[in-house]
């Protein structure tokens, strides 16, 4: 029995090992997705600035386009004024074009950033829920252990008592086997004795 419970110590004690493992493996991951999570962070700000940069320049450069286009529109009045303000247009139009593309990648980006952090976070939590089971397993484990332990110690003075009264046990069966020969003997002695005195007689 107390091999029996040598093994399941032992058993416990690797499970808990393994757990430690795993839960210095999972902090590990934890800390990576972290410092994904903030270099992600910190791209989309930069995304943010640049498209904000864009919209100021894209607004300063309109308000010159529309300011020469009027201009322009006051001080020529010829037909090669008139194609030229169509063309200052039509770049105008093109401008617009790229610029109206250029937000609609820059949002596309948003989203996908926005749902690769969502992504990280959820996988930070679903880590966050395995560490608290492993303490939680970990915690439960340690007082199996204290508990195996604990029957291990009862169990030894246990059978420490019960060597101790085997011994008293036989010690006393010895004793009583000593005086019962010491009387036989002392009966073999008187017999031997009357034998004697008969053989005289």
């Amino acid at each position: 029995m107390a091999a029996t419970s040598e093994l399941r110590i032992d058993s416990l004690l690797s499970g808990f090992d393994q757990i430690c493992e795993d839960f210095k493996r999972r902090i590990e991951e934890i800390q990576f997705l972290k410092s994904n999570w903030n270099a992600e962070i910190k791209r989309r700000e930069a995304l943010e600035f640049t498209c904000d940069s864009l919209k100021q320049d894209n607004a300063r450069l309109t308000k010159l386009y529309t300011e020469s286009l009027n201009n322009l529109a006051e001080q020529l009045e010829n037909r090669a004024i008139c194609q030229r303000l169509k063309e200052l247009q039509r770049r105008n139009d093109e401008y617009q074009s790229k610029e109206e593309e250029h937000r609609k990648a820059v949002e596309l980006l948003k989203k996908d950033h926005l749902k690769e952090v969502g992504d990280l976070e959820a996988k930070v939590r679903g880590l966050l829920l395995e560490k608290a089971t492993n303490e939680a397993t970990t915690s439960q484990l340690q007082k199996d252990l204290a508990t195996q332990k604990d029957q291990v110690q009862v169990l030894s003075k246990r059978l420490d008592q019960l060597h101790s009264d085997k011994e008293s046990e036989y010690l006393l069966e010895i004793l009583d086997l000593k005086d019962c020969l010491l009387v036989e003997q002392e009966e073999k002695n008187e017999l031997n004795k009357k034998l004697k005195d008969v053989e005289k007689e």
